[in-house]
């Protein structure tokens, strides 16, 4: 009396095959079993549109933030925002955490007086509770911020960038 496998019984092969087939079934059994379909988990996710600021401008909104502006230039020159642009250090553009990509924004350095506008394209900046805004290097000249790296502002959404 052979066991009995999908492929047929063993007494074909004789005494001296018994053991070794009998001994591999167990084997071959959980291999058919590791190869068989097993339902697949949720599709991969495809890669966001590329944000060439074609988008609709964000309502003008009366909020004003009051903390450290930080800026970001040359080192990610060329990489891509969290907006999916590229981020051009000699454009007027800003990282905050939450307002919309899009949002303009003015911001007002509070022991000088100085402001610029600036348009929100990426996210951060990230670390200090503190720092409310990261500029790019063209803003941060304007406003005088380059050679301290950081300084007191106060961030206010506004209509759009300065005329």
């Amino acid at each position: 009396m052979g066991a009995t496998l999908p492929w047929g019984t063993l007494g074909a092969m004789g005494k001296r095959g018994r053991p070794f087939v009998q001994a591999l079934s167990p084997l071959l059994l959980g291999l058919a079993t590791a190869c068989a379909p097993r339902p697949q988990g949720p599709p991969p996710r495809t890669a966001p549109a590329a944000f060439e600021g074609s988008h609709e401008p964000a309502p003008a909104r009366a909020e004003v933030e009051v903390g450290l502006a930080t800026w970001y230039g040359a080192a990610l020159a060329g990489r891509r925002t969290a907006s999916g642009e590229r981020f051009d250090p000699s454009q007027m553009t800003a990282a905050h955490r939450e307002l919309p990509f899009g949002t303009w924004v003015e911001v007002t350095r509070l022991d000088t007086g100085q402001s610029v506008r600036v348009r929100i394209n990426d996210r951060g900046p990230f670390g200090h509770k503190d720092r409310i805004i990261d500029l790019s290097h063209a803003a941060a000249a304007q406003l005088g911020v380059v050679k301290a790296g950081v300084a007191r502002v106060e961030v206010r959404v506004v209509a759009g960038p300065s005329r």
